[in-house]
């Protein structure tokens, strides 16, 4: 089963219509990579102090239903598939009391070194997140 990420809505997180405003969604997937990845033994940190930075190269979101202030979000992260210098993502967030889908988000992170020019990722790397997805 994909590791899941719950976090809380708040005030902060809405707009004046007292939903998600809809960009916080790309920090929510953000964070839920993060998570995915340090779980599958991958430090972010570590990985910056080696020079291994992960960029995204592409994001899609799809909306379906609003999330509001106070929700719990529960953000399930897989793993799509690996390239030689990119990893494509799926989250599927849904309202965790509910389990309504919220949004589904598909990133494509590409693996580049301090200067932004592509780097191929490191077979460790690589064998980590396949084990998280589909491959």
């Amino acid at each position: 089963m994909a590791p899941i990420l719950r976090l809380r809505i708040y005030y902060e997180d809405t707009d004046c219509g007292n939903v998600v405003y809809y960009a916080n969604y790309l920090k929510y997937c953000e964070r839920a990579r993060t998570e995915f990845l340090e779980s599958k033994g991958i430090s972010m940190k570590q990985l910056i102090e080696d020079g291994i930075f992960f960029v995204v190269a592409e994001a899609s979101l799809k909306y379906y239903s609003p999330g509001r202030y106070g929700d719990i979000l529960a953000i399930e992260t897989v793993v799509d598939r690996v390239g030689p210098a990119s990893i494509s993502f799926s989250h599927e967030i849904r309202r965790d009391a509910t389990n309504e889908r919220l949004v589904h988000a598909e990133v494509k992170l590409g693996s580049v070194n301090p200067q932004m020019k592509p780097l191929r990722l490191r077979q460790d790397i690589m064998q980590a997140v396949k084990e998280g997805g589909q491959g």
